[in-house]
């Protein structure tokens, strides 16, 4: 496994071993030992999650204000432009974004820790999303940032990929600006 820090040092992309050959192809998804071991983190996970949405679809950016979620993200069937924001008031980096393609063919998973919002649109024509979290999901506890606040500034790579305007649920629909949470 090989771990790339990002712009944001708690953020890591994550690249595992790909074995494969003309039948397809092989890789050890998870394995709690080696994490921990090339990560140098020690986590407990206590829920996996799948999502599919069509091209265009956009989620998040999401957090919980208690339970804080820590994230293990991948795709296993299209493409995304993933994001991480750091909202930890104390942090030299809050308001700061990081975000990378995760794909079925480049096999990458994105490490998102606790205290960052996280959000993803779909590039492909569609994408099957698969995380595991180290805290329950608690909707009485989740928040949404606006995926456009200004301040934070992502710069989504919709018009790169013939999205005009993202589809958003009725909850990502009234996210907030940063400054307002």
């Amino acid at each position: 496994m090989n771990v790339i820090p990002t712009a944001i040092p708690e953020v890591l992309i994550i690249e595992p071993r790909v074995f494969g050959d003309a039948r397809g192809f092989f890789y050890e998804s998870f394995n709690q030992k080696a994490f921990n071991e090339a990560t140098g983190l020690n986590l407990n996970f206590v829920q996996d999650n799948h999502s599919r949405s069509v091209k265009g679809v956009m989620r998040g950016l999401h957090y919980q204000v208690q339970q804080p979620q820590g994230k293990l993200v991948r795709v296993v069937r299209g493409a995304v432009f993933d994001v991480a924001v750091d909202i930890r008031k104390a942090s030299p980096t809050f308001g700061k974004w990081v975000g990378v393609e995760l794909s079925e063919d480049n096999h990458r998973q994105m490490w998102v820790p606790p205290g960052f919002a996280h959000g993803f649109v779909v590039v492909s024509e569609s994408a099957d999303f698969l995380y595991k979290t180290t805290d329950y999901y608690a909707p009485e506890h989740e928040r949404c940032i606006a995926w456009n606040d200004p301040a934070i500034d992502v710069q989504w790579p919709l018009a790169q990929h013939g999205i005009a305007q993202p589809v958003l649920s009725a909850k990502d629909l009234q996210g907030k600006n940063l400054s307002e949470v």
